[in-house]
């Protein structure tokens, strides 16, 4: 049962917010704030009462255009927490989505809210809200139909460099993203990512089987088989090896 808070200084907007979040049988409590000033002393005091009491927050549901403060700006602030909480983004401008990114931001929901759109919103964050590593809480905003959503890191099996893009494929299918491949290697090195080529950036959990025929390595994950260059061929036997105990 997920603690929320909710932040936005236009008053039927919070209220609208507040009727549907505490509509969802996940949410145990529902506060609101109506600005910068109001969210940082509820999260404050949420903080020092401690991960499991009632005043905690899980998750803070914030507007980006308010006075003073925006939302990014208390995301920001809040990312210096050893434990922040969880934050959704909820606004009505579409072009944020990167600098949510950034924030680690679990969801971009578009105003005006939809029931729907809300819920998946909650969803994400009730799976992630329990053990929470820096893997589950990484996620990348694609596009889908128009939407902004965010996916997994979890759910990517590797990239592939386009030029300034990279294209990233999962189980259901593939989403192109404008972030180069060197950056996805920086910041996913610790989440189990490793170079194989300039063009490939991988799962190691996702690898399935490593290929050596007449010199040239290969990997297969799932139906895909990608080349492993000569430069990167040993660092990966080496933390193929550390990650089966050999």
């Amino acid at each position: 049962m997920l603690r929320v808070l909710a932040v936005d200084d236009e008053a039927p907007a919070l209220e609208e917010l507040l009727y549907l979040l505490r509509a969802d049988p996940r949410i145990r409590s529902a506060e609101g704030a109506t600005g910068a000033t109001d969210a940082l002393r509820l999260i404050g005091a949420a903080l020092d009462a401690g991960p499991h009491d009632e005043q905690g927050v899980d998750v803070v549901f914030l507007d980006i255009h308010m006075a003073g403060l925006t939302g990014l700006d208390i995301a920001r602030l809040l990312a210096g927490f050893a434990r922040p909480p969880l934050i959704v983004f909820v606004t009505a401008h579409e072009g944020f989505a990167v600098q949510a990114f950034d924030l680690k931001a679990v969801d971009y929901v578009l105003k005006p809210v939809r029931r729907e759109r809300l819920a998946e919103a909650v969803r994400r964050v009730a799976e992630l809200s329990g053990e929470r590593t820096p893997a589950e809480q990484s996620v990348v905003p694609v596009e889908l139909g128009g939407i902004t959503r965010f996916l997994a890191v979890a759910d990517i099996a590797y990239a592939e460099a386009q030029g300034d893009y990279a294209r990233l494929h999962t189980a259901s299918g593939s989403h192109l993203v404008r972030v180069p491949l060197s950056t996805l290697e920086d910041r996913w090195r610790s989440h189990g990512f490793v170079r194989i080529h300039r063009s490939h950036l991988v799962a190691l959990a996702r690898i399935d089987e490593l290929r050596l025929d007449a010199g040239s390595m290969t990997v297969r994950i799932g139906g895909a088989e990608l080349p492993v260059s000569r430069r990167h061929a040993r660092t990966l036997r080496d933390q193929l090896l550390r990650r089966s105990g050999h």
